[in-house]
């Protein structure tokens, strides 16, 4: 009897529609910084970013016009442990400022001319000014059972990679992510724990604000849960179902999403750090479209990008959320964008281009 051929499902197609950046486009887009009259790689890491987009996009005609922020917010189960410092009232109250332009990443992106959209992937609230993509009402208390069924992880997943599609088909050059949920930092913190193999006592941060016993309670929590639940660090998809977030998954969905569009995303803080981390594991090449902001103060952060082997132009201190990191990159880049694509060149100007510097006798 012949097997029956399946159509692949919607995550199986976009994971499958992922390739490399181009390596070609880079080099033009670094030739093209090269060439402006200015001292040689003068704006560092600005040029490096421009020239990273033109490998995403396949092109060195780079353009920054259209840039949208997507935060997931969500709430977290594992919050009845104690890990947090508020209750889920206040996912509920900060999404419903995002949407009508009152929270810090609203006036962010308000300001460097980017659309945001606040996304109830798994609320306990209902939010009529959110946009809804609900899974759930919160995820299950991962120290008792799953955070989510494998289905719902995919969902997530799914949900991320939809919204990346709606933007991409509607000419979006650059998208980034962000998240709102009271307790997120305990299931981002578990997931990173289980794909870098480290303790929670090495990862484990005070989130918004945890007391010196707030945390040690925090950590024992997560460390006993990780042991319980024994997510399977080679099966992105278990790690996530076991011990993550809906916020997570929407956030990794979106970062594949884009990738199969050819477009970059810039990453916010630790969070939006561990979904990159699991995107990068159900599809390396993933990796090429994502773009850091800055350096969160959560002692994960760190590990995390230094594993996806980036380095955060920015270091604030901050530990805001919402994808605030990712939006402050915004109006930089738009200023790299400007002076690449406006500045003379050294022969239109009659300047004497400069020549590499040579640091072997």
């Amino acid at each position: 009897m012949t097997a029956l051929k399946t159509e692949p499902s919607f995550f199986e197609e976009t994971v499958g529609k992922i390739r490399p950046a181009d390596p070609a486009a880079v080099q033009a887009a670094r030739d093209r910084w090269d060439s402006i009259a200015k001292p040689l790689k003068s704006l560092g890491t600005l040029e490096d970013m421009i020239a990273q987009i033109a490998g995403c996009a396949r092109s060195a005609d780079v353009r920054l016009d259209r840039k949208t922020l997507v935060t997931f917010c969500s709430d977290n189960g594992i919050v009845a442990e104690g890990v947090t410092q508020t209750g889920q009232e206040v996912t509920a109250i900060v999404a419903d400022n995002l949407a009508k332009g009152r929270a810090s990443a609203a006036i962010l992106c308000g300001y460097s001319g980017a659309k945001l959209i606040p996304v109830d992937i798994g609320m306990v609230r209902d939010v009529p000014s959110v946009r809804d993509e609900k899974i759930a009402r919160g995820t299950e208390d991962f120290l008792h059972e799953d955070a989510m069924t494998r289905q719902e992880a995919i969902r997530s997943i799914e949900t991320g990679m939809r919204i990346a599609t709606e933007e991409a088909d509607r000419g979006v050059q650059l998208l980034a992510a962000g998240e709102m949920g009271i307790g997120n930092t305990s299931s981002s913190s578990a997931v990173s724990c289980v794909l870098l193999e480290k303790q929670a006592e090495e990862l484990v941060g005070r989130g918004a604000g945890l007391s010196g016993e707030g945390l040690k309670h925090k950590t024992h929590v997560i460390a006993e849960a990780i042991r319980r639940r024994r997510p399977d660090r080679d099966d992105p998809l278990d790690v996530l179902a076991k011990v993550g977030g809906f916020d997570i998954g929407g956030m990794a969905g979106l970062y594949l999403g884009a990738a199969s569009r050819g477009i970059p995303v810039v990453l916010d803080g630790v969070i939006s750090g561990t979904a990159a981390l699991l995107a990068a594991r159900i599809a390396p090449a993933a990796r090429d479209y994502m773009i850091p902001s800055h350096a969160s103060s959560e002692p994960a952060a760190p590990l995390i990008f230094g594993e996806l082997g980036m380095n955060a132009p920015m270091n604030f201190g901050m530990h805001a959320g919402e994808g605030c990191g990712a939006a402050l990159l915004f109006p930089l880049l738009d200023m790299a964008c400007r002076i690449y694509r406006g500045m003379p060149s050294f022969e239109e100007t009659s300047i004497e281009a400069y020549q590499p510097f040579d640091n072997e006798e």
